[in-house]
């Protein structure tokens, strides 16, 4: 059986930058600036990057085309000045990284102020859908626990919609539309997710939850004072494989199959 094929060098440089700006800043000495930024000369001759050799103009490239929108790339001082002023800033920018900051838009397990990195979700925004993908393994542990926790992460993560491929199994459920026949999702849920987890948004802001969006359009909790998203807070759960509803209007309606316990765990 052939094994997998190696990795781009996109996808290398992609991989080490999602580390180190998401949880090895502070390991490898580098002190993350307001809204998770970091100097990208920095970040360029830092140890684990550094023998790529990568340029400025390549890691535009990288940060452009990256499939997940996971990194946000501007000139020093920028930052302040937002919207329109912010992308002519861009465009005459240096072509020195010295003058120019990235940062991962979300996905942190480091302490990161989430004032300037975070959009708050209120009453005049609120995503007509916020879903988190998960595994059946997982489902187990979130129903013994009561609900969904961040884990490693800052933030219990959610999808503005559902990634191209999926369907709600209800059908005309326009709050669940195939992502085929919308804008695709870009993040917030991996492509091997087996259930669903559709949160009810407004009845989460009413119990005191703080939500807010990432710069790619990924939901963000941490959850309660115990840093968890109860499952009274979702409105349904629907498995992928055939199983049908989990849970409606916060509430279990039909056991998983013992079969899930001996599958891999996953992530949440």
């Amino acid at each position: 059986m052939p094994g997998r094929p190696p990795l781009t060098r996109e996808v290398q440089v992609s991989k080490k930058l999602s580390w180190l700006l998401r949880h090895g800043a502070e390991k490898e000495g580098l002190q993350l600036q307001s809204g998770g930024f970091l100097n990208v000369r920095d970040v360029l001759q830092n140890r684990n990057i550094k023998s790529f050799k990568v340029t400025l103009d390549e890691l535009r490239t990288i940060v452009e085309e990256n499939d997940k929108k996971r990194f946000t790339l501007m000139p020093v001082g920028a930052a302040e000045v937002g919207g329109e002023a912010q992308n002519e800033a861009a465009k005459v920018a240096s072509d020195k990284p010295q003058e120019w900051l990235i940062r991962a838009n979300q996905g942190h397990s480091v302490e990161v102020e989430d004032e300037g990195l975070l959009q708050p979700i209120t009453a005049e925004n609120v995503p007509e859908v916020a879903v988190h993908g998960t595994t059946h393994a997982a489902w187990l542990l979130i129903v013994a626990t009561g609900g969904l926790k961040s884990m490693t992460r800052n933030h219990v993560h959610f999808a503005k919609g559902l990634p191209a491929g999926f369907k709600s199994v209800i059908e005309g459920d326009v709050n669940a539309v195939d992502a085929a026949e919308a804008a695709p999702v870009i993040s917030g849920m991996r492509k091997s997710s087996t259930v669903l987890m559709f949160l009810e948004v407004a009845k989460a802001m009413e119990a005191g939850l703080k939500l807010a969006v990432s710069d790619n359009g990924v939901v963000l909790t941490k959850g309660n004072a115990e840093g968890l998203v109860p499952l009274k807070l979702f409105k349904r759960v629907e498995d992928r494989t055939g199983e049908g509803v989990l849970l409606e209007d916060g509430k279990v309606v039909k056991e998983a199959p013992a079969t899930w316990a001996g599958k891999s765990k996953g992530k949440g």
